[in-house]
Formats: structure tokens, sequence, C-alpha cells
């Protein structure tokens, strides 16, 4: 059974900063890439950054600059480091796993294996 799970969610200021993690559990060998996910109340899902065995790494424009998903070595294992965290930044944020081409890497729809979700919550 594969399972994803998310940690290090929690209340920040804004301007503060967070650090996630998301643990894998029973994913096929074949699994490219690792990718974090964020949902607002009342929004569609969003890609946030996306991660790949080779180590390419891509990131939503929203984050640029502010959102790093470092390099590890363990393979089941995907951080994402947040910066300078704004109040539009709050909502779920999820692990999923999957094997996209790589202009897909930020779709949900690439991605086969999700996480339960951990909230990240930013005031002003």
């Amino acid at each position: 059974q594969v399972q994803l799970v998310e940690s290090g969610g929690g209340s920040v200021r804004s301007g503060g900063s967070l650090r996630l993690s998301c643990t894998t559990h029973r994913l096929p060998t074949s699994t490219y890439t690792l990718a974090w996910f964020r949902q607002a109340p009342g929004k569609e899902r969003e890609g946030v950054a996306a991660i790949s065995r080779g180590g390419s790494t891509t990131y939503a424009d929203s984050v640029k600059g502010r959102f790093t998903v470092p390099q590890v070595n363990a393979e089941n294992m995907l951080y994402l480091k947040m910066n300078n965290l704004k109040p539009a930044d709050t909502g779920m944020y999820f692990c999923a796993a999957g094997s996209p081409w790589w202009s897909q890497a930020l779709r949900r729809a690439s991605y086969n294996y999700w996480g339960q979700g951990t909230r990240v919550t930013v005031s002003s």
C-alpha cells in the first residue's frame, strides 16, 4: 500500500518561514517525480514545486525565489522550504508522486499518489 505523509505545517506570521516534509512509503521504484501542491478554501489545487529523480526542479511563478525543494539523498523523502510567507500562501499543502512529462510536472492530473495534506496558515 502506497502512502505519503506530510508534516511541518503550522501557523506563522507574514514574512516567516516553514519547512514541510513528506515521507513516502512503498512507492513503485519506477516513480520519477515528487511534487508539492496546495489548495486554499474555495480554490483549485495548484502545483507549487516538483523535483525529479535526476534532481531537476520547477516552481510555480507565485513562489519562485521564496520556496525551495532541496536536493536530498534519501529517495523516499521530499521537503519544501518556504521563506517570506504571505497570507496568500495559506492552504492545505499536499505531496504527490508520479512520473509526469516534465512540462506537466505542476499539473494535478500528472500524479497518481497523494498524501492527506498539512495545513499552513499565514497571518498578516
